[in-house]
């Protein structure tokens, strides 16, 4: 496993955690029939940084990106292919 994929493990545990502690504090709430206002500061610290971990790991785990520039050297077709290179 790669450094990326395990911090977007973790990051995807510290959303669920946070949604997790957001239906408990909901629930709390609706026991001492108090008004909800929000979710907590530390909830929501949670949901940052499960935010930021998840976007880490999407950039890094893929690999390395394509250029999407039509003449670059990747977009184009090796001379020995037998079907005709046609442009989407």
């Amino acid at each position: 496993m790669s450094l990326g994929f395990t911090v977007g493990v973790i990051g995807v545990l510290f959303l669920a955690h946070a949604a997790y502690s957001t239906i408990q504090y909901r629930g709390l709430l609706k026991i001492t029939e108090e008004e909800f206002s929000g979710p907590p500061m530390n909830v929501i610290f949670e949901l940052i940084l499960g935010l930021l971990l998840c976007m880490y790991a999407g950039l890094t785990v893929p690999g390395k990106f394509q250029s999407i520039h039509p003449d670059s050297e990747e977009n184009r077709c090796p001379r020995y292919c037998c079907i005709p290179c046609l442009p989407y």
